[in-house]
């Protein structure tokens, strides 16, 4: 009887995993069917009709690189007299200072720039983008968060398609790296974002589905974002929520990816736990909040529909592989037998990493090279599930939360060091559950030696890597003395 609950438990599991591998290849095969699409070509504007843009900067706690990225939107090719900066600073250590300082040079040069800075930061950064917008004067506002160094032709590669299209609510650039070669946390990450990025964006919006706005590197037609509801705060994926009511509302986008704004990686395993249990968390508080809206749109058709879910429910399935990670060692005493079907699904699971394949080789001449990282990235990914598992269900019975800010340090290349700066991770709840996580894998691979269940072994090896490497990160960082703890912010 325990047998069967195991093995029937396993295959549900395969299928609903194979489901969502599912979704993976449609994309890839829509991304193949439309990545030979140019771009649409820049509409021209005469320096007479260049509108007012308004650059909003949201940050908090930034002091590494909130200069670098002010440098970068002032560099802007953009007339100083239709160019409004707004930096909406909720820091609460020196960022603050180090900030009107660098504002009041600029004013000096001319710009209109603006420190708006909030002792209370009600909404996080919707909250302070909601903020800046009321004192807005740009019909057209471009969002760069603080670790990205936006090139000086960005606004002329992007707003200029608003301008020419009155149903266009935002144009997303792709996001490039800083440091994508500084470690092997830092080239795995770039790997799933080039992917994103490349293969799912161009497929989603080439297609006709509908794509998300990823928060920074992009421009937003304002009346878009007021019709949509403006920038809410009830989930911590605002970015996500704005992009699909705005959608929902009828309002087209655009993806442009060959307008690149390069961005820094966190180096840190600890940072990037961090970062992944924020999107799942947001992510599944946007399901909740509009899949009721997405199966009652007369605009969408039953493709787009299921699509979408599909993309908002993504994160699912850290869940799913949390619970084969748990049944390894019930697989293991059991040895319930799974029927031929089952094991074919199992190897359709192992398509999506095609994903990152595609998504090198279509950016980076050398990207056998950079695919060897896949390996480390699968077990980075199963190391965490159990981290982005509470982020999902932290996001099915909250609304909102703190937004908790990923910490940059001013690396590119592999030049620069964060192990003597000020901020730092705190340890979370996560952590006691990852241990015991650790301890449960390796009782179940002896388990699975003594049984002889080899089969078994590969899947078990790779998630108690992640989670070794997880903990040896967090206690890495942790041991750095590494100065003011306020420095964390949010």
């Amino acid at each position: 009887m325990i047998s069967q609950v195991v093995g029937y438990l396993y295959a549900a599991i395969l299928v609903g995993l194979a489901f969502y591998a599912v979704h993976i290849v449609t994309l890839i095969i829509l991304y193949l069917l439309h990545r030979r699409e140019p771009s649409p070509t820049t509409p021209q504007l005469p320096e007479t009709a260049l509108p007012i843009v308004t650059v909003q900067i949201p940050l908090r706690n930034e002091r590494y690189v909130a200069r670098r990225v002010l440098a970068a939107v002032a560099a802007f090719d953009w007339p100083r007299e239709r160019l409004e900066i707004q930096v909406l600073d909720d820091s609460n250590d020196d960022t603050t200072t180090l900030l009107q300082a660098e504002v009041e040079r600029l004013q000096a040069e001319g710009y209109d720039i603006h420190l708006l800075h909030r002792d209370r930061p009600t909404g996080y950064k919707a909250g302070a983008l909601a903020a800046g917008l009321q004192q807005a004067r740009g019909e057209y506002v471009a969002i760069f968060d603080a670790d990205f160094a936006p090139a000086p032709d960005f606004l002329r590669r992007t707003v200029p398609y608003l301008v020419a299209d009155p149903k266009l609510g935002f144009v997303q650039g792709r996001w490039g790296h800083l440091n994508a070669e500084y470690s092997l946390v830092t080239r795995a990450q770039a790997l799933a974002l080039d992917a994103h990025f490349t293969v799912e964006h161009i497929a989603r919006n080439r297609s006709g589905l509908f794509m998300n706005f990823n928060g920074t590197a992009g421009v937003w037609r304002r009346r878009a974002i007021e019709e949509a509801g403006g920038w809410q705060h009830d989930t911590v994926a605002e970015d996500l929520d704005l992009s699909y009511r705005a959608q929902l509302a009828g309002w087209q986008v655009l993806y442009l990816p060959d307008v690149v704004a390069p961005a820094e990686l966190p180096p840190l395993v600890a940072a990037f736990r961090q970062q992944q249990y924020r999107w799942a968390k947001g992510t599944t508080q946007v399901l909740r909040k509009l899949s009721g809206a997405i199966v009652r749109s007369p605009r969408l058709k039953p493709t787009q529909k299921i699509m979408a879910l599909l993309h908002l429910s993504g994160y699912l399935t850290q869940p799913l592989i949390l619970t084969l990670v748990l049944l390894s060692a019930p697989m293991a005493l059991y040895n319930p037998r799974v029927p031929i079907l089952i094991a074919a699904l199992g190897t359709l699971t192992m398509l999506p990493p095609l994903l990152y394949i595609i998504g090198q080789a279509a950016l980076h001449r050398d990207w056998p090279r950079r695919i060897l990282v896949y390996p480390f990235l699968m077990a980075l990914g199963i190391g965490i599930s159990w981290n982005t598992t509470l982020g999902v269900l932290d996001g099915l019975l909250h609304w909102g939360g703190e937004f908790k800010r990923t910490p940059k340090f001013e690396l590119r290349g592999r030049q620069g060091d964060w192990r003597n700066t000020r901020y730092r991770i705190r340890l979370d709840r996560a952590l006691p559950g990852e241990i015991v996580l650790s301890l449960y894998i390796l009782i179940a691979l002896a388990f699975m030696g003594e049984l002889k269940q080899v089969a078994l072994m590969p899947f078990s090896i790779i998630a108690l890597s992640g989670l070794t490497l997880v903990l040896w990160d967090t206690v890495r960082q942790q041991s750095r003395k590494l100065g003011n703890k306020n420095g964390q912010g949010h």
